[in-house]
């Protein structure tokens, strides 16, 4: 009889790290897993074209900081709202089509601002055409999230999902840089134009992963209104004593950091008065931070525990954003943007472990869904009111406010869950 529960044994084996060895085959000698791996890649590739492309369009148009805030605020809401029932599509549909759908929307979505843009420049695409595709990658993030459970065996989803972050961030630091040469060589439409292409390399690319893409029926046996399947990922969040003050803490996180890149970009385009390339060699010097964090984090968290490795990031984090907002040197601002996304990416990295460790399978994907949902709400607003007080205040005084209330909220997490070792451990109790 199927049931939407499975056994305590599946759930330890699937929602908690194993061993490397086990007697499972090496990850290198699986097909579906490496091509898969090289779709996630290219997947990432255009996630950060876009990431330095769209904002630079906006500014070249429009030479405002506010507008460049307000189409990432306009992408960052989108991506709320697909948050809200991208779990339960994920687990109701075939997500071999769902990752195919999401790559290809964005490919022709992306496509259209540089048709456009050979004979006009319509603001008003940009601000259709971000938002629709925030939604499609909110879509493929929560999906591919649940399909490395059906390519690669139980006790290498851990190391799996390792590769996937390092993956992220090679292509993290050659996208900016890509699209800053392109930007400045043939204009940012053109390195939105190598995004799209990306995006369909990527979804032709599912198409040779072999994998069994229908959602488990111990995943899709308990099935309530959109409303009610998400509530049951946010409700696990808020039983559990360390998921709860992680999610409200990072919330706040969020809100301030949000906009971190256009403040960046501003401050070296427009106060510093740098041209393209030299942006996208600072946010370049910036994501080396994300790969670092990717080889450091699983040592870290060892040595240090979970929640002395998540203040502590996130405390040296706030100091870095400060010190960008100090510093007048280009080389200075890139290696504190080094700083900032290595701190950053070894409590992210630790606080997804976390999850998949203490979240029972069948509520992994919407425990997944209803993080991210809820912690980045902020996000848009926040990147609205920074950017516009960096437009009227100056990024310096906007950067050392950020950072400063950054270290007092990581510091926060002593007084709470976060900080006491066994409360990790403790289970949410039943909530599905």
């Amino acid at each position: 009889m199927p049931s939407d529960k499975l056994s305590d044994d599946q759930e330890k084996d699937q929602a908690r790290p194993t061993g490397a060895g086990g007697g499972s085959p090496s990850l290198w000698s699986n097909p579906a897993y490496r091509i898969f791996l090289g779709v996630q890649t290219l997947s990432a590739l255009g996630d950060s074209f876009s990431y330095v492309a769209l904002p630079l369009l906006v500014l070249h148009t429009t030479g405002s900081v506010l507008q460049m805030g307000l189409v990432t605020g306009l992408t960052g809401v989108a991506s709320i709202l697909t948050g809200l029932f991208a779990g339960v599509v994920a687990d109701r549909f075939d997500r071999r089509r769902l990752l195919m759908l999401a790559d290809g929307a964005r490919c022709l979505l992306y496509l259209l601002i540089p048709l456009a843009w050979i004979s006009a420049s319509p603001l008003w695409l940009i601000y259709t055409v971000v938002p629709i595709a925030g939604c499609f990658s909110m879509l493929f993030q929560v999906t591919y999230v649940t399909v490395v459970p059906a390519i690669v065996q139980p006790d290498q989803i851990t190391k799996a999902n390792g590769h996937m972050y390092a993956t992220y961030a090679v292509a993290s630091v050659a996208g900016p840089a890509l699209a800053g040469f392109v930007a400045s060589s043939a204009g940012p439409a053109a390195a939105i134009g190598i995004d799209a292409a990306t995006f369909a390399v990527s979804a032709l690319g599912v198409l040779l992963v072999k994998f069994d893409g229908k959602p488990r029926r111990a995943d899709t046996a308990e099935r309530g209104n959109i409303r009610n399947e998400f509530l049951a990922g946010a409700k696990f969040l808020w039983a559990h004593p360390v998921l709860r003050p992680l999610t409200f803490l990072l919330s706040l996180i969020t809100f301030l950091i949000y906009g971190l890149t256009d403040l960046v970009i501003y401050l070296v385009k427009d106060e510093l008065h740098h041209p393209d390339t030299t942006v996208g060699y600072v946010l370049t010097a910036g994501t080396v931070g994300s790969f670092i964090a990717s080889a450091a984090v699983a040592r870290v968290r060892e040595r240090l525990g979970f929640g002395v490795s998540w203040i502590s990031a996130f405390s040296l984090a706030g100091l870095a954003v400060a010190g960008i907002g100090l510093s007048g040197s280009v080389p200075v601002i890139a290696v504190l943007m080094t700083v900032t996304l290595m701190c950053t990416g070894i409590a992210g990295i630790s606080s997804m472990s976390l999850r998949q460790e203490v979240t029972p399978s069948h509520l992994l994907g919407r425990v997944t869904s209803s993080f991210w949902t809820i912690h980045t709400a902020l996000g848009p607003i926040g990147a609205a009111i920074t950017t516009a007080a960096a437009a009227g205040a100056g990024v310096t005084t906007v950067c050392v406010v950020i950072g400063v209330v950054v270290l007092g909220i990581a510091l926060t997490g002593l007084l709470t869950g976060i900080a006491r070792p066994h409360a990790v451990d403790r289970p949410a109790g039943e909530v599905a």
